[in-house]
């Protein structure tokens, strides 16, 4: 059968971590946006690139599954973590698309705080995906992904009690929130990355 997959073949290993090499790139664009307000249409056009090629990666390994006979692991575990690492880049995306349709300018230090925060999950995950294959070395990474996505919670929490805080205008408020929700999104999707991880890791033992 052309099409079998072997738990030997590292198809999807190799697409999962092209898609989250693709999520340090954009992290790092991200990080690039949120400082440097003079490049802003520039660097989100870069980041809808990216989307677009994370989708393509996505769908790539929704394709795969459909006509492979023998995965590696789970059917079901392997369509979320993919769904769950494109989540993360719709994210980061949408995050700088409100800034600039909202025109947001000097953004609260808090978010450039939230970027590095999703830089760190971003690197840990790619580090990570690799090792999918011997399923050896990924309790480290879950364990650190989770304490940033913690970090990013109370960050966010302050974040919000700066925004209501007077220091802004009603109208400001409303639109670094969504931003905000936005970043704190990825956060929590790249926890589900590393839930996914370690779930499938549990069944392989």
């Amino acid at each position: 059968m052309p099409f079998s997959l072997t738990p030997k073949d590292s198809s999807f290993y190799e697409m999962f971590t092209a898609s989250a090499r693709n999520l340090v790139e954009a992290t790092a664009v991200l990080g690039d946006f949120v400082h440097d307000h003079t490049r802003r249409d520039e660097l989100a056009s870069k980041l809808r690139d990216l989307e677009h090629a994370g989708d393509d990666a996505t769908h790539a390994v929704f394709r795969q599954l459909n006509s492979s006979f023998v995965t590696p692991f789970d059917r079901e575990d392997i369509y979320n973590l993919a769904s769950d690492l494109d989540d993360v880049m719709d994210a980061i995306e949408a995050a700088a698309d409100l800034v600039v349709l909202t025109g947001l300018g000097t953004l609260p230090a808090e978010m450039g705080q939230q970027v590095a925060l999703l830089q760190r999950c971003a690197q840990v995950t790619a580090d990570a995906m690799p090792r999918l294959k011997a399923m050896k070395g990924l309790s480290d990474y879950w364990i650190e992904v989770n304490s940033l996505e913690n970090e990013a919670d109370k960050l966010y929490r302050r974040l919000l009690s700066r925004l209501y805080s007077g220091e802004f205008d009603a109208l400001e408020i409303l639109k670094l929130k969504e931003v905000a929700d936005q970043l704190e999104e990825a956060a929590d999707a790249f926890e589900h990355v590393a839930n996914v991880v370690e779930t499938i890791a549990v069944k392989e033992s």
